[in-house]
């Protein structure tokens, strides 16, 4: 018994101690979509300011691959030690356990959740040469020619999917999704012809609106978004109430040593809230959006059951 204790009290010693001086080598910021995303342009922003708040190498890996299950599970199954970690959109971690039948994680179970990083409404864009010039218009298009236009995805059962199935249920229209690798294939799908229609994170998709490539029909948030003003909300064009994006965070594998998360915490908290990334966010139509450890854990319960309903009554088949 006492050999026992003696154990475990070493063992709680040595998080302690390795809490205190963490980090003393490389961070590994794995992203598990395809580089020029949302997730992926985000942790480019944030690798730098750990870097320079820690003075240690802060490497952003893309591990594509099944909608980012690749990239969650690599993590998952990461030591918890605090130098692998997860930035990715966290409502494709929760949808997952819905659309999915078998992952080889549990969102639920096998990570830590960090912090919550940003919120960036999806844009719902078209091609130009689609004939629709506002939400009603593209409403009564999809009508008259049920699962004829195509909605380019980034990922079968990802957030940007469950934002079209809402869409679409609430409308009652069909199109035909079509998946790509990741947010910047979808928009430059639709940029190209090769798919009609979009839901996708405004921080990567708006350039493409910019230069003339998509035609913004309309922004997912509660209201309109300062950097936009002239495109309306999809709630006011007719659907009261909807708000969908991206939102984005970074969480690790399950059993991070509570002081450990707490500095990762705090420290991100830091650069996220300082004058230069906000102002950088909010020019590419992203909010920062921070909070505690245990406020993401109840984020992600929340929506996981949210996205269930969606999903369980959207009949669509995701695998």
């Amino acid at each position: 018994m006492l050999k026992t204790i003696a154990v475990l009290l070493a063992g709680a010693l040595a998080l302690a101690a390795q809490a205190q001086t963490y980090p003393t080598r490389a961070i590994r910021l794995v992203v598990p979509y395809a580089a020029g995303g949302t997730s992926d342009i985000l942790a480019r922003q944030i690798g730098p300011k750990l870097s320079e708040a820690w003075g240690q190498p802060v490497v952003v890996e893309n591990r594509t691959g099944a909608n980012g299950n690749v990239g969650a599970d690599f993590v998952a199954k990461s030591a918890p030690d605090g130098y692998t970690l997860l930035l990715t959109d966290l409502g494709g971690l929760v949808i997952s356990a819905s659309v999915y039948a078998a992952l080889p994680f549990d969102p639920s179970k096998d990570f830590s959740p960090v912090v919550m990083v940003s919120y960036s409404p999806h844009v719902l864009a078209v091609h130009p040469s689609v004939k629709a010039t506002s939400v009603k218009e593209l409403i009564a298009l999809a009508r008259s020619q049920p699962g004829k236009l195509n909605f380019a995805v980034s990922g079968i059962g990802g957030a940007p999917q469950l934002a079209g199935i809402e869409f679409a249920q609430r409308a009652g229209v069909k199109w035909t999704y079509i998946p790509y690798k990741g947010g910047s294939d979808a928009v430059s799908a639709v940029a190209a012809g090769q798919a009609d229609v979009l839901f996708n994170g405004m921080l990567a998709t708006w350039p493409t609106v910019q230069g003339g490539r998509l035609r913004a029909l309309a922004i997912s948030s509660a209201q309109r978004v300062p950097s936009a003003p002239a495109t309306p909300t999809v709630a006011e064009s007719g659907m009261p109430g909807f708000e969908t994006g991206s939102f984005q965070g970074i969480v690790g594998p399950a059993g991070i040593a509570r002081d450990t998360v707490a500095k990762l915490n705090g420290e991100l908290i830091r650069a996220l809230n300082s004058t230069d990334m906000k102002e950088r966010f909010a020019k590419l139509g992203t909010e920062v959006r921070t909070g505690t450890p245990e406020s993401l854990g109840q984020w992600l319960r929340t929506e996981q059951a949210r996205w269930a309903k969606v999903v369980r009554e959207s009949g669509e088949k995701f695998e």
